[in-house]
């Protein structure tokens, strides 16, 4: 963008969204095993697949709101079918997931100790079919039971529904608020924290991004995501992405 190279950032997104979509149609099963962080595209390329393995190094998350973006990737078709309102709750404060939080709440499918990935891998390499019985047998032979930790957002999700299933981000805030007032909750706090931090036009696109998710196919919800992200670096509406991401770049070379 800085050099006005707006057509090869188009081919960029239509590249990547064009392949999450085959990613995630295609009749092949895929496996994706989370051995580390699994953000934006990198989830964007795991969790549309057939079979997502998570582990103890597991950290996900979509930060986008933090830079003046949105969900993208798919995110807004996958966060917006999550339990209650969590893919609002994500979407917005770019909290992040371990790996138990992933199984607990169906975006990981399995869950095995880091030790075990190898020999998933190696097992998974020797097999000459793909049938999705046959490869799910596979993954259930190292997977292993884990539960959200006592503070995790999981058990949370009845204040989740009720402050992030309001309609507006200046209504969402407001509860939370109270909600800090009534309760000696430290999450509270932190999730404001996260919301006042994050750029305020993101945080409504991106509401209505997972509302509008809900009710539209996975492919709907690429094309619509293509067209958010154009507008996200064309500055014709903001210009929060693009400063975000030049201080980022300034940054990266003092």
């Amino acid at each position: 963008m800085n050099q006005g190279k707006l057509e090869e950032c188009k081919d960029f997104f239509r590249t990547l969204y064009s392949f999450i979509y085959l990613l995630g149609t295609h009749l092949k099963p895929h496996v994706a095993i989370l051995n580390g962080v699994t953000m934006g595209g990198g989830a964007g390329v795991s969790i549309p697949g057939t079979f997502r393995v998570a582990c103890g190094k597991t950290v996900f998350a979509t930060p986008e709101t933090l830079i003046g973006f949105h969900p993208d990737a798919g995110a807004s078709f996958y966060l917006s079918h999550l339990p209650g309102h969590l893919g609002e709750f994500l979407a917005l404060t770019g909290a992040k997931l371990n790996g138990a939080e992933m199984m607990a709440c169906g975006l990981a499918t399995h869950y095995s100790v880091s030790e075990k990935l190898p020999l998933i891998e190696e097992e998974l390499g020797k097999l000459v079919t793909d049938d999705p019985s046959v490869i799910e047998a596979c993954l259930e032979k190292y997977s292993d039971l884990v539960y959200p930790d006592k503070n995790s957002v999981i058990h949370r999700i009845d204040i989740v529904d009720k402050c992030f299933g309001l309609d507006t981000v200046e209504e969402i805030i407001d509860s939370l608020e109270s909600e800090a007032s009534l309760i000696n909750d430290p999450w509270c706090g932190s999730t404001l924290r996260l919301l006042k931090e994050a750029s305020p036009l993101s945080l409504k696109v991106s509401l209505r991004s997972i509302r509008e998710g809900r009710f539209q196919t996975f492919d709907e919800c690429l094309v619509r995501e293509y067209r958010m992200s154009l507008q996200g670096v064309s500055r014709l509406i903001s210009g929060d992405f693009y400063e975000v991401s030049n201080f980022q770049i300034l940054n990266k070379h003092v």
